[in-house]
C-alpha cells in the first residue's frame, strides 16, 4: 500500500510541474521544484524572464495559485522566483530555444538552430557542450544529428556535474526529439588545471631567464670554437714547416753531365 502511495503522490508532483510548465509556456520555464512544509507546499520556480512570470502585480501567480487549490487539491501553495541569469548555460532553456525555432522555422532550419544554440552556449563561458536532434531531419527518414564543442564528461562520477534536459519540437513531417548537454565553467573537475595570474608570470620569469643562459652558452661555445680552430691551424703550419727543413735538396743531373 506504501508503494501504491508513493506512485499516486509523485504522479500528482508531476502534473503539478506539467501544468506549471504549460500554463507560463515553453521557453520560460527551466525548473519547478517543490517542497512540502508544516505550514504549505512551497513552489519554487526557475526562469530567465520573473517579470512576465508574476504578471501586472502578481496577477499570473494569484491565478496560478487558485488552480492549484482547486485543480491539484494543494492545501497552501506559496509560488517562489528564482531568476535565471545566464540563460545559455541553462540546458532546458537552450532546448525550449531550440525547439520553438524549429517550430516557428520548420525543420529545414535544424542546422541553423543548433549552430547557432551551440556558439551562444560556448561564447557564456561553458567548458563543453552537445546538442542531439533526432526525428525525420530533413527528409522523411528519421535521423539523429549530433552537435559537439568543447570537452564533455560522458562516464564516471564527473558526468553528474553534466546538466542534461530534453524537449520536444511539433513540426509538419513528425516531432523532433532535442536532447542538449551542457558543460558549466563553474564545475570541480578533478583532472583540470586552472593557472592563476600569479603562476603565469612565474613561468615567463622563468622562459626569459633560460632563454638568456642559452644565448650566453651559444656566444662562449662560439668563441671556444674559434680559438680551438686557430690553435690547431698553427699547430698544422709548424708541422708542415718543419718537414720542409728536414727534407734534403736532390742535385740535378745536369750539373754533372756539365763537369765531365
Amino acid at each position: 500500500m506504501e508503494e501504491k502511495k508513493f506512485v499516486t503522490f509523485k504522479k500528482e508532483e508531476l502534473g503539478v510541474k506539467e501544468y506549471i510548465k504549460r500554463a507560463l509556456g515553453k521557453g520560460r520555464i527551466s525548473e519547478v521544484a517543490i517542497e512540502y512544509t508544516p505550514v504549505g507546499e512551497k513552489i519554487v520556480i526557475s526562469t530567465n524572464r520573473p517579470g512576465m512570470v508574476i504578471g501586472r502585480g502578481g496577477e499570473k501567480i494569484e491565478e496560478l495559485t487558485r488552480v492549484l487549490k482547486k485543480r491539484f487539491k494543494l492545501d497552501n501553495p506559496h509560488i517562489d522566483i528564482d531568476e535565471i541569469t545566464e540563460e545559455k548555460l541553462d540546458a532546458q532553456l537552450v532546448a525550449d530555444d531550440i525547439a520553438i525555432s524549429l517550430e516557428r522555422r520548420g525543420s529545414m532550419q535544424f542546422k541553423v538552430a543548433a549552430y547557432r544554440a551551440l556558439e551562444g552556449i560556448m561564447a557564456a563561458g561553458a567548458l563543453g557542450a552537445e546538442i542531439v536532434l533526432s526525428g525525420k531531419l530533413p527528409s522523411d527518414r528519421s535521423k539523429t544529428w549530433r552537435f559537439k564543442q568543447g570537452y564533455l564528461k560522458k562516464t564516471g562520477d564527473p558526468s553528474k556535474l553534466v546538466h542534461r534536459a530534453h524537449s520536444q519540437a511539433k513540426t509538419g513531417p513528425g516531432v523532433v526529439g532535442i536532447k542538449v548537454s551542457i558543460l558549466r565553467p563553474d564545475v570541480d573537475l578533478k583532472d583540470r588545471i586552472i593557472v592563476t595570474p600569479e603562476v603565469r608570470k612565474k613561468a615567463m620569469i622563468s622562459a626569459s631567464g633560460s632563454e638568456e643562459a642559452s644565448k650566453h652558452e651559444r656566444v662562449g661555445g662560439s668563441d671556444d670554437e674559434t680559438s680551438s680552430r686557430a690553435r690547431s691551424e698553427a699547430r698544422s703550419s709548424a708541422a708542415t714547416g718543419s718537414q720542409r727543413k728536414k727534407t734534403p735538396k736532390k742535385k740535378s743531373s745536369t750539373k754533372k753531365e756539365a763537369k765531365k
